[in-house]
């Protein structure tokens, strides 16, 4: 957590920009918005509880970004993220998904990032005890006399004096091998939980809520006995299946759940895509469709004001998650959303559309670049990638002509244009294009490969 509070916007700004190419108003909006978390936690008068966040509403076409901006935005802040889409959810009474299901969905993403953490903080004491019981195992200590665990200091030609020190010779001597690896491979029998039975279900009868249902199912759940089964492993494989268990009796998940809430109250960001589709097109407010998309609105507005939402985990309050809410907007207007929810949205960031340079330096420089990842795959079997700068800005080039011509789906075109272009490779290695192998892409392949995509209208029905 202190490296995220040394994190100023500027340096926010920074850390996206290494995945993320152009939109810089965006960046800016999103690394202010994180900063004001920082700062309000920082507060230390009452007022910290009335300093909510400035929700943003990002609107640009598909493919520009928005979705990787705010994911990439979770990592930095290391905060529970959840994306959901606003045309999967219905007023109450249609078929759907209820809207509190998203701030369910977050507490169980906070829920996992606690755990993870607390896992790894015992996981050192919890392989000591999983170290102890297969060696328990191996070699059962003697009756009526403990063993210790600290290394015997006696030399090893010395007799022992009796057969608990034998015991315990013969446990350091495995103990050594196990830390060595030696014994992986040797079968053990070991207790392990069985797994839950599947299908402990039931019908609502329509007054339930999901987290009512779910804590009901749980319940059921834990009331049915716990049973235990043997199973023949390795050590290795025994080793996976015991440090679960030991980290599980050493994690307090009472604590965890009131630390997962907490952070998903204070540091949790709610992606909602597609909002644009849940907007009545020109304002109209008839019968049919819009009446449900109307509602959905009404529905998400105290989600987004603040509201306490009942979970399985505890009661969270939303007042200061970060919403941010994105969309086309081809068909509808920002201005189509009902005034309230517009409201709760204030801030707004327009996403340009990509141009071919922004193309190339989507080749080019994130870390993620699509010609990496290609690169990469291609390293596994031993054969070597390379782009020449040419080529590089010929498939900028005909990624972006492609875009004007069919749809414009944004930087999502590379996938479709790498893809045409290197199958024909990644279908030949290793058979025919054999390891230690060099293919270098040049600005004719790029030509010779991709020319049908740009020149056969007809084809543009299989182009995602």
């Amino acid at each position: 957590m202190n490296k995220i509070e040394s994190l100023t916007p500027r340096q926010i700004v920074v850390e996206l920009d290494k995945y993320i190419i152009g939109q810089g108003d965006a960046k800016r909006n999103v690394a202010i918005a994180l900063r004001n978390r920082i700062r309000r936690m920082m507060v230390k008068s009452d007022i910290q509880r009335d300093i909510v966040p400035n929700n943003i509403l990002m609107i640009g076409s598909t493919g520009v970004g928005k979705t990787e901006i705010a994911r990439r935005l979770a990592k930095i802040a290391q905060a529970p993220f959840t994306k959901v889409e606003a045309s999967k959810f219905t007023e109450v009474g249609y078929v759907g998904r209820d809207v509190e299901s998203m701030v369910r969905d977050l507490v169980e993403q906070s829920v996992h990032l606690v755990r993870e953490v607390k896992n790894e903080a015992v996981k050192a004491r919890a392989a000591e005890a999983v170290e102890e019981q297969i060696l328990d195992i191996l070699i059962p200590p003697v009756k009526g006399a403990g063993f210790r665990t600290t290394p015997v200091t006696a030399n090893v030609d010395d007799e022992p004096s009796d057969d608990s020190e034998l015991n315990e010779r013969t446990r350091e001597r495995f103990r050594e091998k196990l830390r060595n690896g030696e014994l992986d491979d040797r079968k053990v029998e070991v207790n392990v939980k069985s797994a839950p039975p599947v299908g402990v279900g039931m019908i609502g009868n329509g007054m339930m809520d999901d987290a009512s249902m779910q804590g009901l199912q749980d319940m059921i759940s834990g009331m049915m006995p716990k049973r235990t089964k043997k199973r023949k492993v390795s050590i290795a494989e025994a080793r996976k299946i015991l440090l679960e268990e030991e980290v599980a009796k050493l994690v307090d998940f009472d604590e965890v759940k009131e630390e997962a809430i907490k952070l998903a109250e204070n540091n949790g960001i709610i992606f909602i895509d597609e909002i644009d589709k849940v907007a009545s097109k020109s304002g109209k407010n008839g019968g049919g469709p819009d009446v449900s998309r109307e509602g959905v609105q009404r529905d998400l507005l105290p989600i987004v004001e603040g509201s306490a939402v009942n979970t399985k985990y505890g009661v969270i309050n939303t007042d200061h998650v970060l919403f941010i809410a994105a969309g086309a907007f081809h068909v509808s207007k920002p201005s189509d959303l009902i005034p309230e929810l517009q409201g709760r949205f204030p801030i707004r960031v327009e996403l340009q559309s990509l141009t071919q340079e922004d193309f190339s330096r989507i080749l080019r420089e994130p870390k993620n670049a699509l010609t990496k990842q290609y690169q990469a795959l291609f390293d596994a079997e031993q054969v070597s990638l390379e782009f020449n700068d040419e080529a590089i800005e010929e498939i900028a080039r005909i990624a972006f002509l492609i875009n004007q011509e069919v749809e414009n789906i944004g930087a999502r075109r590379l996938h479709t244009v790498m893809s045409h272009l290197l199958n024909d490779f990644l279908f030949d290695v290793p058979d025919t294009i054999e390891p230690n192998s060099k293919i270098m892409v040049t600005k004719e392949m790029v030509q010779e490969r991709l020319s049908t995509l740009v020149k056969n209208r007809d084809l543009s029905q299989y182009i995602l």
